[in-house]
């Protein structure tokens, strides 16, 4: 009787897993986004309204980086407050200013605007974009969704430290709905067969220590916690000066910012969580040689660890070169550690 084959995992999910013994995997956050030309392409054509909440165009911008860069994971092209959407708030993108929440939630009077939503029902559309990616691609899929701090300063109109010291109760109770929500919302996208979820704590470096202990950390725990069946990485800006906070929240891997060298990081994180990150996303402005030798550099650094993955240490910036991106994945993509 012949023998099965047994596929082994992308290194990705290896690397999640810390067992990865070959080359790093490499993705980039924000890689489906403004500085493909393809992706522009689609902008002239339909605002970002009708793109985040159309499964075709979901499938379509978040395979792009896959055929163009030859990325080792996917991520849901999707925007990170669709979670107020559920709960009865509009969001719109005008433009310039980022995205805008309405009404702004501006105290704890105006909870009552907030009326949270079956997600299914709501954000729906997500659930069939992730289909349709899955169908097409073999390469892992990450779902993903804010931090809820972050969701809640979109929705305070940035003026969410007004609220942490004027009305701590009513601030930690709007982050219990949005983590409730967040919850389901994420179940949805593994339901619709997600590989791991990343939580985009994008806004948390506006926190003291102190400050991110209380209102961003337990939410964040209660996420990790929640979510089974997928590793979850945790992306915090700032996350550096928060290493041993979200290292006891333990979630499967921590992606960094560039404050601190990655192997420097290492030594601060238990082997059984894996790092990811953390070039400076403004390097990729430099010629591709010196993308190519500081890319190598961090490689170096990290080489030999099973649970190392290389991105960037927040998203690729609108206006970076194409091809310095590929200089960036390529270099990983050829990297050989030395044996022994």
């Amino acid at each position: 009787m012949p023998s099965l084959t047994v596929s082994s995992p992308p290194n990705f999910l290896k690397a999640l897993a810390c067992q990865n013994k070959e080359r790093p995997p490499v993705w980039l956050m924000r890689q489906a986004g403004r500085y493909l030309p393809h992706y522009q392409e689609i902008r002239k054509k339909y605002p970002l309204e009708e793109m985040f909440r159309t499964p075709e165009l979901i499938f379509e911008i978040t395979k792009q980086p896959l055929d163009i860069l030859g990325v080792d994971a996917l991520i849901l092209f999707a925007d990170i407050l669709h979670v107020p959407l559920s709960l009865g708030l509009d969001v719109s993108f005008p433009g310039k200013g980022g995205p805008v929440v309405n009404p702004i939630i501006t105290s704890g009077d105006d909870l009552n605007q907030i009326t949270p939503q079956p997600v299914e029902e709501a954000l729906g559309f997500v659930q069939e974009g992730i289909y349709l990616i899955k169908k097409e691609t073999h390469v892992p899929l990450i779902g993903f969704c804010g931090g809820p701090f972050t969701v809640m300063t979109y929705m305070t109109g940035k003026r969410i430290k007004k609220w942490l010291y004027s009305d701590p109760e009513n601030a930690l109770s709007l982050l219990q709905t949005i983590t409730d929500q967040s919850i389901a919302y994420l179940k949805m996208q593994v339901e619709g067969g997600v590989d791991a979820i990343q939580i985009f704590d994008s806004w948390a470096n506006l926190l003291s220590r102190r400050e991110f202990v209380r209102f961003a950390l337990p939410f964040l725990r209660q996420i990790v916690e929640a979510v089974k069946g997928v590793p979850v990485i945790v992306f915090s800006r700032g996350a550096s000066h928060f290493v041993s906070e979200l290292v006891s929240i333990k979630p499967s891997g921590i992606s960094f910012d560039w404050t601190y060298s990655m192997d420097e990081i290492r030594r601060r994180v238990p082997s059984t969580i894996a790092v990811q990150g953390n070039l400076d996303p403004e390097l990729l402005y430099a010629p591709i040689s010196v993308i190519e030798k500081e890319t190598e550099k961090l490689l170096r650094s990290m080489e030999g660890d099973p649970g190392f993955i290389a991105n960037l240490g927040h998203g690729v910036l609108p206006d970076i070169p194409v091809d310095h991106v590929k200089a960036f994945v390529n270099t990983v993509k050829a990297f050989s550690p030395h044996r022994t």
